[in-house]
């Protein structure tokens, strides 16, 4: 179970934000969603990294949903209020599939970032026809995962909640106050996912594409995620940000206004 320390401000976010709350039977468990936005608008499916939760996606789900009809999920076994049972990484793309279904929702515009971006990759190439656009934020599973930072955490860890700090800093870059005391609550309760993401075969989606990347992720080496998006996907937007590690500095109205072209 996840623990309550991770939930109980989980439950106090949400209940000061006006949005939608939904739970969406799955084959995989029930899945939590926190919607807002006009009914008849695009819709728009937002896809959170290892360790996170719908609530990553707050500032975005408001600021987002003037245009278009946004939906921010927990993925199972994650610290959220989906169900507890951890999936394999290949069985995202079906369990998202009836997410997709039980929300009404045919084609929609991914965001993912992390382990949310892995997700969105692999189901874009495996559903193109049900993906209208992509957006993925340092995204798993194309640039080789740089397995010293687990390291260093780990040692790190011995340090007690100093050395927590630390890990987190080192590993996502500055953060709010609130932000921060979040992921230390993670760290702390919840059993992080420390093996390594698959790769992808060659990539072919046809979709409109919009990559944004961390030249300094601590975590996953961007630039060769860039190369290979570059070779792979030539229509795509591929923006690699010097100053920026793996926790992204706000892109503004980029993001929203690549979704909601037709």
């Amino acid at each position: 179970m996840i623990h309550e320390e991770i939930l109980a401000p989980y439950r106090a976010l949400l209940a000061r934000h006006g949005v939608e709350q939904h739970r969406v039977p799955t084959s995989a468990g029930e899945t939590f969603v926190i919607s807002a936005g006009p009914a008849d608008a695009p819709p728009v499916v937002l896809l959170h990294g290892s360790g996170g939760n719908s609530t990553a996606w707050l500032r975005e789900v408001g600021a987002w949903s003037r245009g278009l009809r946004v939906h921010s999920v927990d993925i199972p076994g994650e610290p959220g209020l989906s169900a507890d049972n951890r999936l394999a990484m290949p069985d995202h793309a079906p369990w998202l599939a009836e997410v997709l279904t039980g929300l009404g929702v045919e084609r929609v515009a991914l965001v993912g970032v992390s382990m949310g971006g892995w997700i969105a990759l692999d189901f874009a190439r495996r559903h193109p026809d049900r993906v209208r656009r992509l957006v993925v934020l340092n995204p798993a599973g194309l640039g080789t995962g740089r397995t010293g930072l687990l390291l260093k955490a780990a040692l790190w860890s011995l340090l007690g909640e100093r050395g927590r700090r630390r890990a987190v800093r080192s590993a996502v870059g500055e953060l709010t106050a609130d932000q921060e005391e979040f992921l230390l609550r993670v760290v702390r309760r919840f059993r992080m996912r420390t093996d390594p993401m698959p790769g992808f075969p060659p990539l072919r989606l046809p979709m409109p594409v919009l990559a944004l990347l961390g030249a300094r992720d601590a975590m996953i080496d961007q630039r060769a995620t860039a190369a290979r998006l570059r070779a792979e996907v030539p229509h795509a937007d591929v923006r690699l940000l010097p100053g920026d590690g793996h926790l992204l500095a706000d892109q503004g109205e980029t993001i929203p206004r690549f979704l909601e072209e037709p």
